[in-house]
Protein backbone atom coordinates (compact mmCIF):
# COMPACT_ATOMS: atom_id res chain seq x y z
CA UNK A 1 0.00 0.00 0.00
CA UNK A 2 1.67 3.37 -0.85
CA UNK A 3 1.79 6.48 1.40
CA UNK A 4 -1.29 8.18 0.13
CA UNK A 5 -3.22 4.84 -0.14
CA UNK A 6 -3.05 4.35 3.71
CA UNK A 7 -3.69 7.79 3.89
CA UNK A 8 -6.98 7.51 2.57
CA UNK A 9 -7.92 4.28 4.09
CA UNK A 10 -6.92 6.01 7.28
CA UNK A 11 -9.23 8.89 6.26
CA UNK A 12 -12.38 6.45 6.12
CA UNK A 13 -11.18 4.68 9.41
CA UNK A 14 -11.66 7.92 11.32
CA UNK A 15 -15.28 8.10 10.06
CA UNK A 16 -16.05 4.68 10.66
CA UNK A 17 -15.28 4.81 14.05
CA UNK A 18 -17.06 8.13 14.48
CA UNK A 19 -20.33 5.38 14.01
CA UNK A 20 -18.50 2.33 15.60
CA UNK A 21 -16.16 4.11 18.34
CA UNK A 22 -14.52 0.20 19.41
CA UNK A 23 -12.72 1.27 15.87
CA UNK A 24 -10.78 4.11 17.79
CA UNK A 25 -7.84 2.06 19.12
CA UNK A 26 -7.01 1.04 15.42
CA UNK A 27 -7.45 4.13 13.88
CA UNK A 28 -5.20 5.66 16.30
CA UNK A 29 -2.58 3.07 15.57
CA UNK A 30 -2.59 3.98 12.27
CA UNK A 31 -2.13 7.75 13.25
CA UNK A 32 0.96 7.12 15.41
CA UNK A 33 2.34 5.29 12.39
CA UNK A 34 1.77 8.42 9.73
CA UNK A 35 3.65 10.48 12.77
CA UNK A 36 6.85 8.14 13.59
CA UNK A 37 5.48 7.99 16.96
CA UNK A 38 4.87 4.72 19.50
CA UNK A 39 1.04 5.55 20.50
CA UNK A 40 -1.51 7.89 19.70
CA UNK A 41 -4.70 9.33 22.14
CA UNK A 42 -8.08 10.76 21.63
CA UNK A 43 -9.28 13.01 24.07
CA UNK A 44 -12.62 14.40 24.58
CA UNK A 45 -12.67 17.79 27.59
CA UNK A 46 -15.49 19.59 28.91
CA UNK A 47 -14.95 21.55 31.65
CA UNK A 48 -11.54 20.32 32.60
CA UNK A 49 -12.26 16.66 32.78
CA UNK A 50 -10.64 14.37 29.86
CA UNK A 51 -11.97 11.05 28.27
CA UNK A 52 -9.49 9.28 26.56
CA UNK A 53 -8.96 6.67 23.93
CA UNK A 54 -5.85 5.49 23.30
CA UNK A 55 -4.09 3.42 20.19
CA UNK A 56 -3.57 0.36 23.65
CA UNK A 57 -5.16 -0.42 26.63
CA UNK A 58 -1.77 0.50 28.12
CA UNK A 59 -1.35 4.22 26.77
CA UNK A 60 -4.91 4.86 27.92
CA UNK A 61 -4.12 3.92 31.58
CA UNK A 62 -1.02 5.51 31.87
CA UNK A 63 -2.29 8.45 30.63
CA UNK A 64 -5.26 8.49 33.08
CA UNK A 65 -2.24 7.86 35.66
CA UNK A 66 -0.80 11.08 34.55
CA UNK A 67 -4.05 13.05 34.83
CA UNK A 68 -4.98 11.65 38.08
CA UNK A 69 -1.27 12.42 39.32
CA UNK A 70 -1.67 16.16 37.46
CA UNK A 71 -5.52 16.83 36.75
CA UNK A 72 -5.78 18.56 32.92
CA UNK A 73 -6.64 21.83 34.83
CA UNK A 74 -3.11 22.20 36.42
CA UNK A 75 -1.42 20.40 33.93
CA UNK A 76 0.99 22.80 32.01
CA UNK A 77 1.84 20.76 28.94
CA UNK A 78 -2.02 19.99 28.58
CA UNK A 79 -3.16 23.68 29.48
CA UNK A 80 0.11 25.51 26.72
CA UNK A 81 -1.19 22.93 24.08
CA UNK A 82 -4.77 24.68 24.55
CA UNK A 83 -3.32 27.77 24.26
CA UNK A 84 -1.02 28.03 21.49
CA UNK A 85 -4.05 28.53 19.36
CA UNK A 86 -2.69 27.04 15.45
CA UNK A 87 -5.01 25.40 13.58
CA UNK A 88 -3.11 22.45 13.39
CA UNK A 89 -0.59 20.13 15.24
CA UNK A 90 1.92 21.76 17.21
CA UNK A 91 4.94 19.52 19.08
CA UNK A 92 6.74 20.28 22.85
CA UNK A 93 8.97 22.57 21.35
CA UNK A 94 6.74 25.03 19.72
CA UNK A 95 5.23 25.58 23.48
CA UNK A 96 8.10 24.67 25.99
CA UNK A 97 11.88 25.32 25.63
CA UNK A 98 14.81 23.03 26.32
CA UNK A 99 15.22 24.76 29.71
CA UNK A 100 11.49 24.62 30.91
CA UNK A 101 11.49 21.03 29.65
CA UNK A 102 14.14 19.89 32.12
CA UNK A 103 12.66 21.74 34.52
CA UNK A 104 9.15 20.30 34.12
CA UNK A 105 7.39 17.96 36.37
CA UNK A 106 5.27 16.13 33.89
CA UNK A 107 8.54 15.58 31.40
CA UNK A 108 10.77 14.99 34.55
CA UNK A 109 8.96 12.98 36.98
CA UNK A 110 6.17 11.05 34.65
CA UNK A 111 6.50 11.19 30.70
CA UNK A 112 10.92 10.78 29.95
CA UNK A 113 10.90 8.23 32.93
CA UNK A 114 8.31 6.27 31.34
CA UNK A 115 9.95 5.95 27.67
CA UNK A 116 7.46 9.06 26.23
CA UNK A 117 7.85 13.10 26.16
CA UNK A 118 8.17 14.09 22.37
CA UNK A 119 4.56 14.21 21.84
CA UNK A 120 2.77 16.34 18.45
CA UNK A 121 -1.06 17.41 19.01
CA UNK A 122 -3.57 19.45 17.57
CA UNK A 123 -6.54 20.94 19.55
CA UNK A 124 -10.31 20.76 17.75
CA UNK A 125 -13.18 23.10 19.73
CA UNK A 126 -16.52 22.26 18.62
CA UNK A 127 -19.78 24.38 19.17
CA UNK A 128 -20.84 22.03 21.81
CA UNK A 129 -18.64 23.19 24.38
CA UNK A 130 -16.29 20.19 24.69
CA UNK A 131 -12.58 19.92 23.33
CA UNK A 132 -10.93 17.15 21.03
CA UNK A 133 -7.24 16.43 21.61
CA UNK A 134 -5.22 14.11 19.04
CA UNK A 135 -2.18 13.34 20.43
CA UNK A 136 0.68 11.52 19.12
CA UNK A 137 3.46 10.52 21.52
CA UNK A 138 7.15 8.96 21.28
CA UNK A 139 10.20 9.03 23.07
CA UNK A 140 11.81 11.95 24.43
CA UNK A 141 15.38 10.63 23.05
CA UNK A 142 14.02 10.07 19.29
CA UNK A 143 13.55 13.71 19.34
CA UNK A 144 10.64 16.20 17.55
CA UNK A 145 8.55 15.31 15.28
CA UNK A 146 9.22 16.14 11.86
CA UNK A 147 7.58 18.70 9.24
CA UNK A 148 6.94 16.34 6.99
CA UNK A 149 4.88 13.59 10.02
CA UNK A 150 3.02 17.16 10.83
CA UNK A 151 1.91 18.66 7.54
CA UNK A 152 0.48 14.52 6.89
CA UNK A 153 -1.25 14.60 10.57
CA UNK A 154 -2.61 18.45 9.25
CA UNK A 155 -4.53 16.95 5.77
CA UNK A 156 -6.44 14.28 8.66
CA UNK A 157 -7.08 16.96 11.00
CA UNK A 158 -10.31 18.22 9.40
CA UNK A 159 -11.24 14.64 8.87
CA UNK A 160 -11.11 14.43 12.86
CA UNK A 161 -12.93 17.30 13.43
CA UNK A 162 -15.95 16.22 11.72
CA UNK A 163 -15.63 12.68 12.98
CA UNK A 164 -15.51 13.99 15.83
CA UNK A 165 -19.13 16.56 15.35
CA UNK A 166 -20.38 13.25 14.50
CA UNK A 167 -19.50 10.97 17.19
CA UNK A 168 -20.96 13.46 19.35
CA UNK A 169 -24.53 13.88 17.32
CA UNK A 170 -24.43 10.30 17.69
CA UNK A 171 -23.74 9.96 21.04
CA UNK A 172 -26.63 12.25 21.65
CA UNK A 173 -29.03 10.35 20.04
CA UNK A 174 -28.06 7.02 21.55
CA UNK A 175 -28.89 8.84 25.00
CA UNK A 176 -32.16 10.14 24.00
CA UNK A 177 -33.25 6.38 22.80
CA UNK A 178 -31.69 4.92 26.28
CA UNK A 179 -34.37 7.18 27.78
CA UNK A 180 -36.77 7.02 25.88
CA UNK A 181 -36.79 2.85 26.05
CA UNK A 182 -36.87 3.46 29.62
CA UNK A 183 -40.42 5.41 29.52
CA UNK A 184 -41.61 2.42 27.36
CA UNK A 185 -40.88 0.05 30.43
CA UNK A 186 -42.78 2.59 32.36
CA UNK A 187 -39.32 4.05 33.82
CA UNK A 188 -38.40 7.61 34.86
CA UNK A 189 -35.06 8.17 33.74
CA UNK A 190 -32.21 10.42 32.40
CA UNK A 191 -28.65 9.90 30.98
CA UNK A 192 -26.08 12.14 32.89
CA UNK A 193 -22.89 13.20 31.62
CA UNK A 194 -19.32 12.91 33.52
CA UNK A 195 -19.60 15.95 35.77
CA UNK A 196 -24.00 14.91 36.55
CA UNK A 197 -25.28 17.22 34.56
CA UNK A 198 -28.54 16.03 32.40
CA UNK A 199 -27.75 14.97 28.79
CA UNK A 200 -30.97 13.50 28.29
CA UNK A 201 -34.20 13.18 30.30
CA UNK A 202 -37.65 10.99 29.29
CA UNK A 203 -40.90 13.03 30.06
CA UNK A 204 -41.60 10.72 33.23
CA UNK A 205 -38.25 11.92 35.12
CA UNK A 206 -39.42 15.63 33.89
CA UNK A 207 -42.24 15.48 35.48
CA UNK A 208 -40.40 14.82 38.75
CA UNK A 209 -39.05 18.47 38.19
CA UNK A 210 -38.90 19.81 40.76
CA UNK A 211 -40.33 17.99 42.91
CA UNK A 212 -37.90 15.16 43.02
CA UNK A 213 -34.97 16.24 40.89
CA UNK A 214 -33.67 19.39 40.52
CA UNK A 215 -31.93 19.98 36.67
CA UNK A 216 -29.40 22.20 37.79
CA UNK A 217 -26.36 23.64 35.41
CA UNK A 218 -23.59 22.05 37.34
CA UNK A 219 -25.36 18.92 38.23
CA UNK A 220 -28.48 17.12 38.74
CA UNK A 221 -29.63 17.45 42.20
CA UNK A 222 -32.25 16.37 44.31
CA UNK A 223 -34.94 17.99 46.65
CA UNK A 224 -34.64 15.55 49.50
CA UNK A 225 -30.82 17.02 50.93
CA UNK A 226 -29.95 14.27 53.08
CA UNK A 227 -29.97 11.87 49.38
CA UNK A 228 -28.83 14.77 47.09
CA UNK A 229 -25.42 14.02 49.86
CA UNK A 230 -24.93 10.54 48.38
CA UNK A 231 -25.96 11.34 44.59
CA UNK A 232 -23.16 13.85 45.14
CA UNK A 233 -20.75 11.41 46.11
CA UNK A 234 -22.15 9.44 43.30
CA UNK A 235 -21.54 11.60 40.83
CA UNK A 236 -17.77 12.36 41.82
CA UNK A 237 -16.52 9.44 40.92
CA UNK A 238 -17.79 9.01 37.74
CA UNK A 239 -14.29 10.37 35.91
CA UNK A 240 -12.78 7.62 38.86
CA UNK A 241 -12.88 4.76 37.12
CA UNK A 242 -9.85 3.46 39.35
CA UNK A 243 -11.63 4.27 42.32
CA UNK A 244 -15.01 1.96 43.81
CA UNK A 245 -18.55 3.49 44.28
CA UNK A 246 -20.44 1.30 47.17
CA UNK A 247 -23.72 2.87 46.62
CA UNK A 248 -25.56 2.91 43.53
CA UNK A 249 -28.57 3.05 44.76
CA UNK A 250 -30.02 6.45 46.35
CA UNK A 251 -33.41 6.16 49.14
CA UNK A 252 -35.70 8.97 49.32
CA UNK A 253 -38.73 8.81 52.37
CA UNK A 254 -41.71 9.89 51.76
CA UNK A 255 -41.45 14.04 52.80
CA UNK A 256 -44.05 16.19 51.08
CA UNK A 257 -46.68 14.21 50.58
CA UNK A 258 -45.35 12.00 47.71
CA UNK A 259 -44.64 8.23 47.87
CA UNK A 260 -41.02 7.24 48.70
CA UNK A 261 -39.21 6.48 45.79
CA UNK A 262 -35.45 5.09 45.36
CA UNK A 263 -32.91 6.41 42.88
CA UNK A 264 -30.49 3.78 41.19
CA UNK A 265 -27.95 5.00 39.49
CA UNK A 266 -26.04 2.53 36.77
CA UNK A 267 -22.43 4.65 36.14
CA UNK A 268 -21.41 3.90 32.04
CA UNK A 269 -18.07 2.44 32.53
CA UNK A 270 -15.72 -0.38 30.47
CA UNK A 271 -17.31 -0.81 26.94
CA UNK A 272 -20.53 0.37 27.76
CA UNK A 273 -18.50 4.16 27.38
CA UNK A 274 -17.98 2.64 23.44
CA UNK A 275 -22.03 3.34 23.15
CA UNK A 276 -22.31 6.43 25.49
CA UNK A 277 -19.78 8.05 24.83
CA UNK A 278 -20.24 11.32 27.42
CA UNK A 279 -21.81 10.02 29.51
CA UNK A 280 -21.04 9.37 33.10
CA UNK A 281 -24.12 7.45 34.15
CA UNK A 282 -28.02 6.23 33.25
CA UNK A 283 -29.97 7.13 36.50
CA UNK A 284 -33.48 5.31 36.77
CA UNK A 285 -36.23 6.65 39.32
CA UNK A 286 -38.38 4.06 41.06
CA UNK A 287 -41.42 4.67 43.19
CA UNK A 288 -42.19 1.98 46.05
CA UNK A 289 -45.38 1.52 47.76
CA UNK A 290 -46.53 1.00 51.16
CA UNK A 291 -46.44 -3.06 51.96
CA UNK A 292 -45.66 -4.82 55.44
CA UNK A 293 -42.17 -4.61 54.16
CA UNK A 294 -39.98 -6.18 51.90
CA UNK A 295 -37.77 -9.24 51.86
CA UNK A 296 -34.09 -9.42 52.24
CA UNK A 297 -33.46 -10.01 48.84
CA UNK A 298 -35.43 -6.89 47.45
CA UNK A 299 -34.17 -4.61 50.26
CA UNK A 300 -30.31 -6.13 49.30
CA UNK A 301 -31.02 -4.90 44.87
CA UNK A 302 -32.50 -1.37 46.48
CA UNK A 303 -30.09 -0.18 48.76
CA UNK A 304 -26.88 -1.50 47.41
CA UNK A 305 -27.12 -3.51 50.93
CA UNK A 306 -24.61 -6.80 51.38
CA UNK A 307 -26.67 -10.26 52.32
CA UNK A 308 -25.71 -10.11 55.91
CA UNK A 309 -27.14 -6.42 56.12
CA UNK A 310 -30.52 -7.20 53.85
CA UNK A 311 -31.34 -9.57 56.33
CA UNK A 312 -30.62 -7.53 59.45
CA UNK A 313 -32.69 -4.58 57.42
CA UNK A 314 -35.42 -7.08 56.88
CA UNK A 315 -35.59 -8.08 60.70
CA UNK A 316 -35.30 -4.25 61.40
CA UNK A 317 -37.99 -3.67 59.23
CA UNK A 318 -40.43 -6.35 61.32
CA UNK A 319 -40.27 -4.15 64.04
CA UNK A 320 -37.73 -5.86 66.29
CA UNK A 321 -34.63 -4.06 67.58
CA UNK A 322 -30.96 -4.62 67.21
CA UNK A 323 -30.99 -6.93 70.33
CA UNK A 324 -33.81 -9.23 69.05
CA UNK A 325 -32.31 -8.74 65.85
CA UNK A 326 -29.46 -10.41 66.81
CA UNK A 327 -30.85 -13.41 68.49
CA UNK A 328 -32.53 -14.38 65.59
CA UNK A 329 -29.96 -13.42 63.18
CA UNK A 330 -26.99 -15.78 65.12
CA UNK A 331 -24.95 -13.04 65.51
CA UNK A 332 -23.74 -10.86 68.53
CA UNK A 333 -25.82 -7.28 69.59
CA UNK A 334 -22.21 -5.49 68.95
CA UNK A 335 -22.34 -6.92 65.67
CA UNK A 336 -26.12 -6.36 64.97
CA UNK A 337 -25.23 -2.63 66.22
CA UNK A 338 -22.43 -2.19 63.88
CA UNK A 339 -23.93 -3.62 60.75
CA UNK A 340 -27.11 -1.44 61.47
CA UNK A 341 -24.73 1.96 61.48
CA UNK A 342 -23.71 0.78 57.76
CA UNK A 343 -27.36 0.08 56.54
CA UNK A 344 -28.26 3.70 58.03
CA UNK A 345 -25.22 5.51 55.74
CA UNK A 346 -26.15 3.30 53.11
CA UNK A 347 -29.54 3.95 53.23
CA UNK A 348 -29.38 7.69 54.29
CA UNK A 349 -30.94 7.89 57.35
CA UNK A 350 -29.94 8.83 60.50
CA UNK A 351 -32.40 6.96 63.13
CA UNK A 352 -33.96 3.67 63.03
CA UNK A 353 -37.63 5.06 63.06
CA UNK A 354 -36.51 6.49 59.75
CA UNK A 355 -35.09 3.42 58.76
CA UNK A 356 -37.70 1.51 59.56
CA UNK A 357 -40.35 3.91 57.44
CA UNK A 358 -38.36 3.30 54.35
CA UNK A 359 -38.28 -0.10 54.45
CA UNK A 360 -41.79 -1.10 55.00
CA UNK A 361 -42.43 1.50 52.18
CA UNK A 362 -40.14 -1.16 49.69
CA UNK A 363 -42.84 -4.05 49.24
CA UNK A 364 -42.52 -3.43 45.97
CA UNK A 365 -42.35 -1.24 42.66
CA UNK A 366 -45.30 0.94 41.62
Amino acid sequence: MTGSEFENALIDGIYEAAIVPESWPAVLRDTARIASCREALLGTVLHDEARLIGSTPEFTDGYEEVLRRIPFAVNERAQRLLAHGRLGFITDEDVFSRDEIAHEPVYQDILIPAGYGSGVATVITAPTGDTTIVHCERSFAEGTVDGQAIAALDRLRPHFARAGLLGRRLAMERARAASQALELMGLPAAVLGLRGHVLDANTLFQDLTPSVFLDRTARLALSYAPADDMLANVIAGFSRTDLPQPIHSVPIPAWRGANPMVVHVAPVRGRARDIFSFAGAIIVATPVTVGAGPDAGLIAGLFDLTPAEARLAAVIAAGHPPRDAALRLGVTEATARTTLKRILAKTGTRRQADLVGLLKSAAGPG
